[in-house]
This record gives structure tokens, sequence and C-alpha cells, in this order.
């Protein structure tokens, strides 16, 4: 599990599936940042993992402040299933 900061916006919704440098990771929470204030363009701070770690994210058995973070660009980034659409 790591944090993966995307800049810029490439389409994925939380539960959605994303790959990057060959590895299929799940997004399990996502966080959009610069919309308002901050940098001149979209970011996405995603918590991803395999699938095999979703039950360690949903029981929370990680600390997010010792998660490793790699920063990429959305043209780094394939979307290969956007996540469930978003209930308003």
């Amino acid at each position: 599990m790591k944090r993966l900061i995307i800049h810029g916006d490439p389409g994925v919704r939380k539960g959605g599936r994303i790959e990057v440098d060959g590895e299929e990771l799940v997004c399990f929470g996502i966080s959009r940042n610069g919309e308002w204030h901050g940098p001149d363009r979209m970011q996405l701070w995603c918590i991803v993992g395999t699938e095999e770690e979703r039950e360690a994210y949903q029981r929370q058995e990680y600390v997010p402040h010792f998660l490793d973070v790699e920063a990429v660009d959305e043209s780094e980034v394939t979307v290969t299933e956007r996540g469930p659409p978003t209930i308003v």
C-alpha cells in the first residue's frame, strides 16, 4: 500500500483500477487537491494498493503518515476501470 500523487486528473474514482509502471493498483481512497487554492494543476492524492491489501485498508491496519509516497503525471497512469459512479 502506498500514497500515489497524480498531477492532473486521469478520470479515476474511488474503487477504480489503474496501471502505473506495469503494476495494477486499486484506488482505495482519493482526495482532490488544487481546485480552489494550491498548485496550478489538479492533484489526486490516492491511497493505492493491490487487491490483497483491500482488507488492511478497510480495517485501517496502516499508518497513513508512514506510507511510501510516489508522484506521477497523469500521462503515466492508465485507467483500466474508472470506478463506481458517485452518488450525490
